[in-house]
Order: structure tokens, then sequence, then C-alpha cells
């Protein structure tokens, strides 16, 4: 009985919605616009169906190009970067980290860094290219000179090993290292062994050379017979930005540097301060 009723009521469920779609009318396509407005003689139609301009979706005006800078929401590390960059201007800075914003200068670190592109150390491919070429010479039982390569040195360790044995001719210490601890002394030391040293920006250019990410410093031992005449040059001018001038960056504060809000709070006071005056005097 039960199976009956539940196939009756299956198939007039069926039957009902087939009477719905027989009943309901029989609507003819839409044409286009292109095609409702082709009767047009002489007329393009697609120049009849125009696009909306920009004012129209703007409500009528397009807003000006403005700086959205203060808009934005910056990653933490940038945050971080120019906090700490206004701290530095803000607060006072003692002469041994202040030393590491004076910088060489951008023609004389282009010719610096052109030198010691030449000196760029072997990376992981050439070396092994050439200690295969090496096994494969003395398994033919050819003998091998192994002369050493005058390349770049790096490695805060090694430098200051270098340094200590008077053995560095030129130190670049980048301006930017982090934690500065690991290179503060570093230009008290070359001054002290008088080894020519200059701050670059930055370690991510030190470090590009010795094919690394960073490099906190680099040195030269020595340069080939062609490239003297050149390095003499850049060793001359980088004493006397450097080594000639430490005892006047050794007493030079930085930093004390208002913002501009408070220089014109400052300048405003000096102002009706002065105009006081001149009123007294009157």
């Amino acid at each position: 009985m039960s199976l009956k009723y539940s196939y009756e009521r299956v198939s007039g469920c069926i039957g009902r919605e087939l009477q719905k779609e027989e009943a309901k009318p029989q609507y003819q396509r839409r044409r286009s616009l292109k095609h409702a407005f082709a009767h047009f003689a002489g007329e393009d139609c697609e120049s009849i169906v125009r696009k909306a301009s920009k004012a129209i979706w703007n409500w009528g005006s397009i807003a000006p190009k403005r700086d959205l800078h203060r808009f934005v929401k910056w990653p933490k590390v940038v945050r971080i970067q120019r906090q700490r960059r206004i701290l530095k201007q803000r607060l006072k800075v003692p002469p041994a980290l202040n030393q590491f914003t004076k910088t060489l200068d951008k023609n004389l670190a282009t010719n610096l860094f052109k030198m010691l592109l030449k000196y760029r150390p072997e990376d992981k491919a050439a070396k092994k290219e050439r200690l295969l070429k090496r096994a494969q010479a003395e398994a033919e039982g050819k003998t091998v000179e192994a002369k050493k390569p005058i390349v770049v040195k790096y490695g805060i360790n090694h430098i200051t090993y270098l340094i200590e044995q008077n053995k560095a001719q030129l130190v670049v210490i980048a301006h930017d290292v982090d934690p500065i601890e690991l290179v503060v002394w570093l230009p008290a030391l070359c001054r002290k062994m008088e080894v020519p040293y200059a701050i670059v920006k930055g370690k991510a250019r030190l470090g590009a050379i010795v094919h690394k990410k960073t490099a906190t410093a680099l040195c030269l031992t020595s340069v080939k017979n062609e490239d003297k005449l050149e390095f003499s040059k850049i060793v001359e001018a980088v004493k006397a930005n450097f080594n000639d001038k430490y005892e006047e960056y050794r007493k030079k504060w930085g930093g004390g540097i208002m913002g501009s809000k408070s220089q014109a709070k400052s300048k405003a006071k000096e102002k009706l301060l002065s105009k006081e005056a001149s009123q007294r005097m009157t």
C-alpha cells in the first residue's frame, strides 16, 4: 500500500511540473544593440553605442592625483628602517657611530668597485671546473703548476688577521652593518696599523663581489702590475678622506636634528622674541 501511494505521489508531481513548462510563454530571443540600430542609413552602428566616460563612473568628476604615501600600510621591515632613520636624526649619535654616515663619494666609489671586481674570487662552478681539470691532469701524469691567485679577501676575522700582520693594503667597510658592533672598532685598528680604509654603501654591494648576500668588509692584499698606478691613486684619495680625517670624525657627534614641525615652532618663537625685543628698544 505504501509503495503504490508513493508511486502515485511522484507521478503526480512530475505531471504538474510538465504542465507548468507547457504553460510558460515562448519569448523571442532579444536582438543585440548593434542590430537594433542597424536600420539607420549612412551611420556606423559602432559609433551610436558609445562607452561611458570615466567622469560618469566617478559621479561626475575625476579625483586629482595625490600622494598616497600616508594611506599605504607599509611592510614591517620598511617601517622599522624608517623609524630607525628618524631616531638617528633626532637623538644624539656618538662619534664612533656617526663616522659610518661619512661614506665615500660616488665617483671614487665607482672606481673602487671596478677595481674590486677585477679581483673577484671564483664561484663554486669555476672552482669545480678547475679542480676537475687538475685531477684529470694528475691522472694523466702531467705536472700542474698551482699558482696562488690574487683575489679579494673577506670575512671579518680573516681581515682582522691581515691588518694585524700588516698584509692588508686597502680595507673597505660597509656603512650599514647590523649589529654595528661587528665593525665599529675596525677604523681605529686600521688607523693604528696605518692601513688605508674606506666606508662605502652598502653591505649587499660588497657581498655581490664575493658571491654572498652581504659582506661586512673586504680587503686587498696585493694587485697586479698593470693595476698598480690606478690602485695607488685610489689609496691616496681614500687616505685623504678617511685616515687623515680620523681625528676630526672622532670628535664630531651626529643627530640632534629636529623635525619640520619643531623647527617651525622654534622659528616662530624666535621671531616673536625678536619682535618683543625690538618693541622694548623703541
